[in-house]
């Protein structure tokens, strides 16, 4: 099993046709993504070649989920046409959208992220790797080849600690991997993150990764307290971030004592969850909490 995305998606790619979007639409491909076709008003009923195989492209999402059935978009258009693009794809009722770019203005995100969820569109992102379910389908750009199908779920604010988590328990494997993206607003929480494993009957551990500023991971701790019965392992990036200090994503700045990683490990821990202090401690904590059943 698989949460979110599953071999049976089909997905769209807005962008496709662009520098980012042919790049990852080859590599998803390759990956055993279904994708179905791309988006772009301009260069409608013409097809795009990869690696011998012509992904057609549509006029609009509507036009492809008509033609398609597609399910899943994963969105690379530039930010400046990042909010149109998703409520674009909520009014065609797409049930998933995964929103790649970086840069997108704040007040932008919070109004499609709003919108897509009043339409019943789950949005991944935006400015996140986006999610792969190994062995089965990868929207976004998370590299397939560093781990396998296996049985841990994973979330993380951080792309670069979701691969290598990934790549330091290959042998282990994951049921699904979802980067939700490091931006002050995002469509997906660590807390609907961690209620779909809970409910998925093949992931047996959840790895959550954090980052300093905000309060979500406090916000999932609670979360894990009430509702989660799985072990949770977790990590928090930015342990020696100065106070004030901007980090790479928008979203990790710390103010005084709010939004520490010393607090959000504080509040994890609490919840019952092992916290490392890196992310190779991390990987041999899921490794012992494995072995040993509990």
């Amino acid at each position: 099993m698989a949460v979110f995305l599953t071999k049976e998606s089909k997905v769209l790619v807005q962008g496709m046709t662009g520098g980012e979007g042919m790049k990852h639409t080859r590599r998803m491909l390759a990956a055993g993504t279904n994708i179905v076709g791309g988006v772009n008003p301009r260069k409608a009923g013409q097809s795009v070649d990869f690696d011998e195989r012509a992904v057609p492209v549509f006029g609009s999402v509507a036009e492809g989920i008509r033609a398609t059935g597609a399910d899943v978009s994963v969105v690379f258009v530039p930010p400046a046409f990042a909010k149109s693009a998703v409520v674009e794809a909520a009014d065609a009722g797409i049930g998933l959208a995964v929103v790649i770019t970086e840069g997108i203005p704040v007040h932008d995100s919070v109004a499609f992220t709003s919108y897509a969820k009043g339409k019943g569109t789950r949005i991944i992102g935006p400015n996140c790797p986006g999610l792969i379910t190994p062995g089965q389908s990868n929207a976004g750009i998370i590299p397939a080849d560093i781990t396998r199908s296996g049985r841990v779920g994973l979330v993380s604010k951080s792309g670069t600690l979701t691969y290598q988590l990934m790549d330091e328990l290959r042998d282990i494997g994951f049921s699904t991997c979802v980067g939700i993206g490091g931006d002050p607003v995002v469509g997906t929480t660590h807390i609907d993150c961690l209620a779909a494993f809970q409910d998925d009957p093949d992931t047996e551990l959840v790895v959550l990764i954090g980052e300093i500023g905000g309060d979500a991971e406090e916000l999932a701790a609670a979360y894990i307290r009430d509702h989660v019965t799985k072990p949770v392992v977790g990590y928090i990036a930015g342990f020696t971030a100065p106070e004030g200090k901007t980090m790479g994503h928008a979203g990790a700045i710390v103010s005084g004592s709010s939004g520490t990683a010393q607090a959000k490990k504080a509040a994890l821990e609490a919840a019952g969850v092992q916290v490392g202090d890196t992310p190779t401690e991390t990987a041999r904590l899921v490794l012992a909490r494995l072995e040993s059943g509990r």
